[in-house]
This record gives structure tokens, sequence and C-alpha cells, in this order.
């Protein structure tokens, strides 16, 4: 493996741990794919810093059992958002 990539794979991986970041929020940071930091976390990082990809694990597990949760907020957050007296944000089919 290139080394870069290696570099780049503990990067992400404190990254996430340090600040309990989703892979949306880690793709987004660092210019990969979510793809890429899955990638990175379960298979490349295992190779290199076994105990460090263990953490890094379970903090995507916990945010995965969480999702649901902010995805609720979000869309609250949407119809909150809207104007009083204004139609409904509707979705077209």
């Amino acid at each position: 493996m290139k080394e870069y990539i290696e570099r780049r794979a503990e990067e992400v991986a404190r990254y996430i741990v340090r600040s309990n970041a989703t892979v949306r929020e880690t793709a987004k940071r660092f210019g990969i794919s979510k793809s890429t930091v899955h990638k990175d976390i379960t298979e490349r990082l295992q190779k290199i810093d076994p105990a460090l990809a263990k953490e890094a694990r379970k903090v995507l597990e916990i945010n995965k059992s969480e999702r649901h949760i902010r995805g609720g907020m979000a869309t609250k957050a949407k119809y909150l958002h809207a104007l009083p007296g204004s139609a409904p944000i509707r979705k077209k089919l």
C-alpha cells in the first residue's frame, strides 16, 4: 500500500475518533468519497493499526445507530423553516 494512503487512513481515523464525526462529515473534510472513508477504516487501517481501527469503528457504529434520529431532526427543521401561512413543502413524485 502506498504511504500517502496509509497516512490518510490514520488521519481519517484520528479525526473520526477525536470529533465523533460521521462518514459524510469526514468525507467532506478530507475531500474523499464516503466509500473511501469506509474502506480506509474497515480494510486499510486494520492492517496498519488495528487498535485505532477498532476505536474508529466504534464511533461509526454509534453514528450509524443514531442516524435515524438525525434524519428526523433534519426533517423537523426543514418544516419549521417553512414560512407561516405558505403552502407546505412537498416533494415531486
